[in-house]
């Protein structure tokens, strides 16, 4: 006898999406289950996501977008950069409206927090979806179902198990799924500022010797700051008290929108990339950051997870409406497929850009900006670009293109 149907291991975006978005299918008598392991430091996220156009139409649909829309700031273009720390004029070499079909935005810029708290008040208002407190150690399929093993010694059963935990995923290991991994030595660093001047919805991203250097507006005079710098720099730069840490940033974030202000709290994290062997195994997937983890240089990793959500919930739903099991192998495979060459190509292709741009070589940097200067001169490539990073190409899951699901 199974106590859930599918049960999705991890309370973060990935996971609590996901499981919004298969009760929304599968309606009260669906039993949906997500574990949540808990051990959230209680400490206000510094961060802010960059929501691909398909990723806002997956969250409408699923009934989380209204909760976030008021503090969700559209991306109206995109200035880029590429210069040494000490140049005092960095000029633009490539800019690009970020605006996708009927005028709709992008991309938009969305703090962690404001996007995490509309999350839970819709899956806690969400018939059909139970959230459980746990932490799984293992687990175990057969031809009936999976078993999660708890440290508490408790055992839950159910026709599939999405793990949704994480870069260190634990089910991920007990599956016994490895991965590749990849560390840069480099730290991301993290803040929002107050600025004096509007930044018109732009976002900047400066290419800089030690990494790229990113300012993303969101509402009001403000910007989240999100940077990549090296180890033993980026330990010095974080040990500094506020006024020492806006000096540096000051530094990086140049003059055009003003005087700035530290407006949030500051975070870091070290830089790696991983990519999981295999998505799948019996009545099992990964999803999200555990499948991969890719350099922030693009702003990416969110939106590759909520792929994950859409692709995955399409095959689940087609699955089932035909009278296959939940965690039937052929819907599994037909995920694994749909999502392995996009995790895989960005992955590589994030890892490619950082190493190219972390580079303070003068032949190299007059290389790069005559590439950008190339690209900047064709619009057709422009907008392909746009059309890439909005999610809306190759074979875009129904979620991505705002259309519902149905059994």
């Amino acid at each position: 006898m199974r106590d859930h149907d599918v049960v999705i291991a991890g309370g973060g975006l990935t996971g609590l999406v996901l499981g919004r978005t298969l009760a929304g299918v599968f309606g009260a008598g669906g039993r949906i289950a997500i574990l949540d392991a808990g051990g959230a430091s209680g400490r206000p996220d510094a961060r802010s996501y960059a929501l691909s156009a398909g990723s806002q139409r997956l969250l409408e649909t699923v009934g989380m977008w209204a909760g976030v829309a008021e503090e969700a700031q559209p991306v109206s273009g995109i200035d880029i950069t590429d210069s040494s720390l000490t140049d005092a004029i960095r000029p633009v070499l490539l800019s690009y409206d970020t605006i996708v079909g009927e005028g709709e935005p992008g991309m938009w810029i969305v703090p962690a927090d404001a996007l995490q708290k509309a999350a839970l008040a819709v899956i806690d208002n969400t018939p059909g979806l139970t959230r459980l407190a746990g932490t799984a150690t293992g687990l175990a399929a057969d031809g009936s179902g999976i078993t999660l093993r708890l440290v508490n010694g408790e055992a839950i059963k159910a026709g599939l198990v999405v793990a949704c935990d994480g870069r260190k995923s634990p089910l991920r290991a007990a599956a016994g799924i490895g991965v590749v991994e990849r560390q840069y030595a480099q730290t991301g660093i993290v803040t929002t500022v107050r600025h004096e001047r509007p930044h018109g919805g732009r976002a900047v991203q400066h290419f800089l010797p030690a990494g790229p250097f990113a300012i993303l507006p969101l509402t009001g005079n403000r910007a989240c700051v999100t940077w990549t710098e090296d180890e033993g720099e980026a330990a010095r730069i974080l040990a500094l008290d506020d006024a020492g840490f806006l000096g540096e940033l000051e530094k990086r974030f140049g003059h055009r929108l003003g005087a700035l202000k530290l407006a949030g709290p500051r975070g870091s994290w070290p830089l790696a990339m991983h990519l999981a062997r295999e998505l799948i195994a019996p009545r099992f997937a990964l999803v999200g950051d555990a499948v991969r983890g890719v350099h922030p240089i693009a702003g990416q990793g969110l939106n590759l997870g909520l792929r994950d959500v859409a692709a995955l919930s399409e095959c689940l739903v087609d699955a089932v409406r035909v009278g296959l099991d939940v965690g039937d192998g052929t819907a599994l495979e037909r995920y694994a497929r749909w999502r392995r060459f996009d995790g895989a190509a960005s992955a590589a292709a994030f890892s490619a850009l950082n190493a190219l741009f972390s580079q303070d070589n003068a032949l190299l940097r007059s290389v790069r900006d005559a590439g950008l200067g190339v690209v900047d001169r064709l619009p057709g490539l422009k907008r392909a670009l746009v059309s890439e990073a909005s999610g809306l190409t190759g074979e875009v899951p129904k979620l991505l293109k705002g259309e519902v699901l149905a059994i």
